[in-house]
């Protein structure tokens, strides 16, 4: 996927870096009233996922398609305890299970604490409890199978990749699973030229008629300017004009304002007010502007400022603005790393970061994928689900258990709730560290106090959708001779043909007439108000969506912008996957909306991830960035703490 977007949203830098907190603690069962029971039954836990038909070994959830992210079943739980509802008398009966450390959170930075707890202690029995049917959290990973083609893609982190190097810590761990980063970028980061290349796909704009009168793909290519690309599409004169002149930067638009007044100005304004004052821009051109930043923030330009659009180095408007190299705190984690380190190395695993939490399943249940796995051969090595359960191993790992209540116990360490199978059960741990979205924390620990509840409540998290499509060919983009295309103003906010990295022994299209994935992003927002209000109202929507909606969606897009050239969504859509993800990206520090920025001791994330008696808080929301570092970073505070 491309990277760059100089022309439109596309597929930014933001989509292939951000990773969010590792998995929710919030499954649901068959239905609410279990949270009130009682833990009574000593049966042991169901050790075995539930098998579904056509799965590969009985059980293999990347083959799901549909509404999966979270998915049905995940989150009603964590509503009703939400809403009020009480775990009953739960805690009173005795402990099923015993452990040195729960890890409540199958993602990555649950994975993570596991391992490295396991360091500090390697005789540790560890259980982790993911309320999702398949482990990874926001990592996950879309498989398809198509006229004996294997199609693969991320359901929802794309890749390695931060605004600072990666720690220590973080790269010691993934060199530890096998993944060096810039090895595996010489080898196999820059995409062999195949069938995609061959067809000479462009990138390209698709303006729709709702809003600009009539439908039009029009093609923007890289290397000419974007104004002179437009001269087809439907603008008014006066808009193209003040395009060309926003682009084309020939003077400073911050005129004779003094350089130390810049930054803290530019921290001030909201970048849609800074492309209409200080860019020229009328709403007309600013269409084509305003969304750009979602796939960064799930905001558009009205929510994010000026400062932080510059600090990234990838929206336009500041090519002849002079300022100061380097960030300040008053711009987020992504823009502040980036203008003062440059950002990380970077890989793309054909299922994102799903290849990174695989591989730290299989570190710590090496019967998951066998020995000897390494990098590449994860990629298409099979994956057995029913070892990461079983009785007497020293980690298991549990799905579909949705944890309901964690409480320090009075005299050493704690009392874990969950329920699975439509049963509820209590697990004793030495340790518990809570890897979960830090939202549901509160809910999960009533105890806690009030500041600490507070400041998990303040990081609400961003509202996103990955839609994966398994087309059956590629004729008609060949057609056209697109491969990205950005729709500034429609309700999927890009589509385009998925590049496949080629490892492992997994490989792209030898032609047009092979099936291809096709992804689509659609980030649900409220432009206008403040960002935690835009994510509330975007999260309240996506909820609200059902899966026939997002599938018309896709065919209406697809049929306007690709009709024209042979698409014919009823036969070359063979299969649709809905990465949602109501809870999506950790926050960051927002200047225009945020009273506390990360440099301020009572920031929230500093002041929520406090350690609370045997229960440490991991997670990337505790590090206010989204990232795969700041979730591994997360999980080695954590165990730290505990084990201090």
């Amino acid at each position: 996927m491309s990277k760059d977007g100089a022309n439109g949203i596309g597929v930014t830098r933001r989509d292939f870096v951000r990773n969010t907190a590792a998995g929710s603690t919030a499954a649901a069962l068959a239905g609410t009233p279990l949270v009130a029971a009682a833990a009574t039954s000593a049966t042991p836990a169901p050790s075995s996922p539930s098998p579904m038909a056509g799965e590969p070994g009985g059980y293999y959830p990347p083959v799901r398609t549909g509404m999966r992210g979270s998915h049905p079943g995940s989150f009603e739980v964590a509503h009703a305890l939400r809403n009020g509802q009480v775990v009953g008398q739960a805690l009173a009966g005795p402990a099923h299970e015993d452990y040195d450390l729960v890890v409540v959170g199958g993602g990555i930075s649950g994975l993570s604490a596991a391992l490295f707890y396991r360091d500090r202690n390697p005789s540790a029995r560890i259980l982790i409890l993911e309320n999702h049917d398949d482990f990874g959290g926001h990592a996950k990973r879309n498989e398809f199978h198509v006229r004996g083609h294997t199609l693969i893609a991320n359901g929802g982190t794309l890749g390695i990749d931060s605004p600072t190097p990666y720690s220590t810590v973080a790269d010691g761990l993934l060199r530890r699973i096998g993944i060096d980063v810039p090895t595996l970028s010489e080898k196999y980061g820059e995409a062999k030229p195949g069938a995609l290349d061959k067809a000479g796909l462009q990138a390209a704009t698709f303006f729709d008629r709702e809003t600009f009168g009539r439908d039009a793909l029009v093609k923007t290519p890289r290397g000419q300017s974007y104004a002179e690309a437009l001269k087809s599409a439907p603008l008014s004169a006066a808009a193209l004009a003040q395009i060309a002149a926003f682009e084309a930067a020939t003077s400073d638009p911050l005129g004779t304002m003094p350089m130390e007044q810049r930054k803290d100005y530019l921290s001030r304004i909201s970048y849609r007010a800074y492309l209409q004052k200080h860019g020229g821009l009328g709403d007309e051109a600013v269409a084509l502007y305003q969304n750009r930043p979602l796939g960064w923030w799930c905001v558009g330009a009205d929510g994010i400022s000026a400062l932080d659009a510059w600090g990234t180095g990838f929206f336009p408007g500041f090519k002849a603005v002079k300022l100061d190299k380097g960030g300040t705190f008053r711009m987020g984690y992504t823009p502040r790393g980036f203008a003062n380190t440059g950002g990380s190395y970077a890989f793309h695993f054909p299922d994102g970061n799903g290849s990174v939490a695989r591989l730290l399943v299989a570190q710590l249940i090496p019967a998951f994928m066998g020995g000897g796995v390494t990098a590449e051969s994860a990629i298409l090595a099979p994956c057995h689900y029913e070892t990461l359960d079983r009785e007497g191993q020293p980690v298991r790992l549990r799905l579909s258990s949705t944890v309901v209540r964690v409480e320090n116990r009075a005299s050493a360490g704690a009392d874990v709730v969950y329920s699975k199978g439509g049963q509820v059960r209590k697990v004793a741990a030495r340790h518990v560290v809570m890897a979960c979205w830090n939202m549901i924390i509160p809910h999960l620990i009533p105890t806690l106090g009030d500041a600490q509840k507070a400041a998990l409540h303040e990081l609400v998290k961003e509202p996103l959708v990955y839609v994966s499509v398994a087309l059956d060919n590629w004729r008609a983009f060949a057609k056209a001779g697109v491969g990205q295309v950005t729709c500034p103003t429609n309700w999927y906010q890009s589509f385009g043909l998925d590049r496949a990295t080629e490892i492992g022994g997994y490989t792209g299209p030898a032609s047009p007439d092979d099936p291809i994935l096709m992804r689509l992003s659609h980030i649900p927002h409220a432009p206008g108000l403040p960002e935690h209000d835009q994510s509330r109202a975007g999260r309240a929507e996506l909820l609200g969506t059902d899966l026939a909606t997002f599938e018309s969606h896709i065919a209406d897009l697809l049929t306007r912008a690709m009709g024209a050239y042979g698409f014919d969504a009823g036969k070359d859509i063979v299969g649709v996957t809905v990465n949602r993800w109501p809870h999506g990206y950790a926050p960051e520090y927002n200047a225009l909306w945020d009273a506390k920025r990360d440099d301020e001791p009572d920031a929230p994330h500093l002041v929520g991830r406090k350690r609370f008696g045997a229960i440490a808080i991991a997670n990337s929301d505790s590090g206010r960035a989204a990232y795969t570092d700041s979730a591994i970073d997360q999980a080695y505070r954590a165990v730290n703490e505990l084990m201090a």
